[in-house]
């Protein structure tokens, strides 16, 4: 992998960290800051309001991945990801200075809701974006290696928001934190963007787009022309169902979960995400240099078996484990099992779209999977705890594997597919290089 290649991923992967900083810091102090926006009452059901408006966040991202994904194929992916920064960059300074509901009654909220659909508007586009961007910036061999990538930096943004609140649960008072050291994070989020707005004016386009003569296109990041590919549009939403759900249980949600559920205390509840995040964004690029290997397929089957089959006993054993040492051993193996989907989900995504539609194919199709099932993760977790049923949520989380399992099973392989070639805008089946090796079936 060259020089420019290499500054192409690190460009690409330095944005999105910040993206995902700003968006998982809302869900990391969401137990900071949830009382502040709500009448006093019941504490649950305000986590649950604030993760409601989470949740909104995500049925944004559609938007967001229309939108954003039709300006990265007509305008180019530097387009896309320099506009994806700045409205990030908006709406976090929006969540830190948000009026409470002491001051301004449910006016504190209305801005919340606001922050959120801007995020969502901005990370809608981000994954298409950087997903296509660091695809089609890498060499064909190593195309797993380098998308892995995105997953590292979505890591590397949590893991900075959890470190960061580590830091201040150390150094602030638990009143401190719930009156005002909730805004850090976000006025963190809203500098780190605007360093990387400036790093991103200066990116370079990749080859692919601006070899393809995709820019030239009338149609291109149509509607119209999407649905020529709408099989794989729906692919794309099938394949994300478990994984997405799977994802956000053991990333975001894990610190509430063992806070709430488990009866840990929150600053080791933190830094038991904070050590199992690390690992698994280390194994990352491991995991996509063994699907450059041996394929795509084998990773997505083994991450669908091992979340349908281990994720109630995990759970169950994780809402028994109120000491670090087993929480991080169970956590550590729930996150191993996801690398087999995180690890390689963008390539296969992009590897599945032609040029010109990329960028709104994945990103249109991963979003709308990602709101319905992503985005309301935690919530649907809340609302089972809330009824009494905590272990329904377990349950779910490993149907929704299962749905996902036989999409792989069935899917083509998609690690051959030469992106040069890969389908023109008239639906057709991607092309392969010569003598490609991939197993092919229907999809």
């Amino acid at each position: 992998m060259g020089r420019e290649q290499w500054k192409k991923i690190w460009v690409g992967s330095a944005g999105n960290m910040v993206e995902w900083f700003d968006w998982f810091v809302y869900a990391t102090f969401a137990v900071y800051f949830a009382d502040s926006f709500f009448p006093e009452g019941n504490e649950t059901a305000n986590l649950m309001n604030t993760m409601g408006i989470f949740a909104v966040g995500f049925f944004m991202r559609p938007v967001g991945g229309w939108l954003l994904g039709r300006i990265g194929d007509r305008r180019g992916r530097k387009a896309a990801l320099t506009l994806t920064v700045t409205l990030m960059s908006a709406s976090a300074i929006l969540i830190a200075i948000a009026p409470t509901y002491a001051v301004a009654g449910y006016g504190g909220v209305a801005v919340l809701m606001v922050a959120r659909l801007l995020q969502g508007l901005s990370v809608g586009g981000e994954y298409a974006a950087s997903a296509t961007y660091l695809t089609e910036a890498s060499a064909p061999e190593k195309r797993g290696f380098a998308s892995s990538f995105q997953y590292v930096s979505m890591t590397a943004g949590q893991l900075v928001g959890l470190g960061l609140q580590i830091v201040l649960q150390r150094n602030m008072s638990e009143d401190a934190l719930h009156s005002w050291g909730w805004r850090i994070p976000f006025v963190v989020g809203a500098l780190g963007a605007a360093i990387v707005f400036y790093l991103r004016r200066s990116m370079l386009e990749t080859e692919v787009y601006a070899e393809s003569g995709a820019a030239e296109q009338q149609d291109r990041g149509t509607l119209k022309v999407l649905w020529l590919h709408r099989r794989e549009a729906f692919l794309v939403m099938a394949l994300t169902m478990g994984g997405t759900v799977a994802y956000y249980t053991y990333t975001t949600y894990l610190t509430k979960f063992l806070s709430k559920s488990a009866g840990m205390d929150k600053s080791t509840a933190s830094l038991v995400s904070f050590c199992a995040l690390f690992v698994f964004m280390c194994i990352q690029p491991l995991a996509g240099m063994v699907s450059d290997r041996i394929g795509r397929r084998p990773l997505l089957i083994t991450f669908a078996l091992g979340s349908t089959f281990l994720t109630v006993p995990i759970m169950t054993m994780l809402r028994h484990a109120d000491t670090f040492w087993p929480a991080l051993g169970l956590a550590l193996l729930a996150l191993l099992v996801v690398t087999g989907y995180t690890s390689i989900n963008a390539c296969v995504k992009a590897e599945l779209f032609p040029t010109g539609i990329r960028a709104l194919g994945v990103g249109l199709s991963y979003a709308v999977a990602n709101a319905l099932f992503g985005g309301t993760a935690e919530y649907v977790a809340l609302w089972f705890k809330n009824a009494g049923a905590e272990s329904g949520f377990y349950w779910y989380v490993a149907g929704c594997a299962a749905v996902s399992l036989v999409v792989y099973l069935t899917m083509r392989e998609t690690r051959d597919i030469d992106l040069n070639r890969v389908a023109a805008l008239s639906g057709e089946e991607p092309a392969r290089p010569a003598g490609a090796t991939g197993v092919t079936t229907a999809s």
